[in-house]
């Protein structure tokens, strides 16, 4: 019998995000609208709305559908910003960034992800996004300030790069902590100064990078 991918999305919105507080209507609808199942392997598609993070290949993973609303509604986006995120991966949280922002540039470190990553946003007709190979901890400095950044990777602290690319009124989202778990951070720049606030405890695989994890030992 085949999958409503459609109904599956509107199920895990209803059962997994509302629930645990996710109000942010735009937020939703992006998470309503975003075919996950498109961003994963096929045999993994069956599972593609599950709560929990699944394999896209390079020791990397998507994230669970919760932690992406909620890093995503942390960023309080409204439709005109130029949004960072750093560590495409499947390009799922991409996608959900290319719906609510103006503008998305993407880095990634692996090139394979971030060709099929470009592949599949292609496909979706998506055109408001940027891609590059890089040191995600660097960021990309040719385009900021940005409004928003994103870190889908856990930092041993925040990159500093990072915190001099965000605009005056910005929000940065990072895990910051070891390699076996972090808090999710979001930091607003306001007159200069930066304001922190915990999300949460969550777990990431490692921001490889000059301004993160130096080795490559889960790589």
């Amino acid at each position: 019998m085949a999958i409503d991918y459609s109904l599956e999305r509107q199920n895990m919105v209803r059962r997994q995000l509302v629930p645990r507080g996710i109000h942010d209507p735009r937020v939703l609808q992006a998470m309503s609208k975003v075919p996950r199942e498109h961003f994963v392997d096929e045999p993994l598609k069956p599972q593609a709305h599950d709560d929990s993070p699944l394999p896209i290949g390079k020791n990397q993973t998507i994230s669970q559908p919760y932690i992406v609303a909620l890093m995503t509604e942390a960023l309080e986006l409204k439709g005109d910003e130029t949004t960072l995120e750093i560590g495409t991966g499947s390009g799922y949280q991409t996608a959900i960034l290319a719906e609510l922002s103006k503008t998305v540039y993407t880095v990634e470190r692996i090139e394979p992800l971030l060709e099929r990553a470009k592949r599949r946003l292609d496909e979706l007709g998506y055109t408001n996004v940027f891609f590059k190979i890089f040191d995600g901890t660097l960021g990309w400095s040719e385009h900021a300030p940005y409004d928003a950044i994103i870190v889908t990777a856990g930092a041993p602290r925040v990159p500093k790069p990072l915190m001099d690319q965000i605009k005056d009124g910005g929000r940065l989202v990072v895990p910051v902590g070891d390699r076996f778990g972090q808090e999710l951070m979001r930091i607003t720049k306001k007159n200069g100064g930066f304001y922190e606030k915990s999300l949460g405890g969550v777990r990431f695989v490692s921001l490889i990078g000059e301004y993160g994890w130096t080795d490559q030992a889960d790589v």
